[in-house]
């Protein structure tokens, strides 16, 4: 994998090698495509990633609960069904 620190300095060495105009022109885009994409982002319906680790902790201990629950109502059911056996 290329390491994104020598990335960074190459693109500084390009950037530096082009006439003041164009970097101008690039640093204008930049700021608009930024721009552009901090609110379509802020569009859309996200959580930060704190609020998803929380919602997956929720859900882990309710899925926890609901295997301790479903072995319980096995257990009810084959006491009962043990239950209905002997008084038959």
């Amino acid at each position: 994998m290329l390491d994104p620190k020598k990335l960074e300095q190459v693109a500084r060495q390009i950037q530096g090698a082009l006439p003041q105009g164009v970097r101008d022109l690039g640093e204008d885009f930049d700021k608009k495509l930024r721009s552009l994409l901090q609110s379509q982002l802020g569009k859309l319906d996200l959580v930060s990633r704190e609020e998803f680790d929380i919602q997956t902790q929720v859900l882990l201990r309710t899925r926890e609960k609901l295997a301790k629950m479903e072995q319980r109502i096995s257990a009810l059911e084959a006491s009962l069904s043990t239950e209905e056996k002997t008084a038959e």
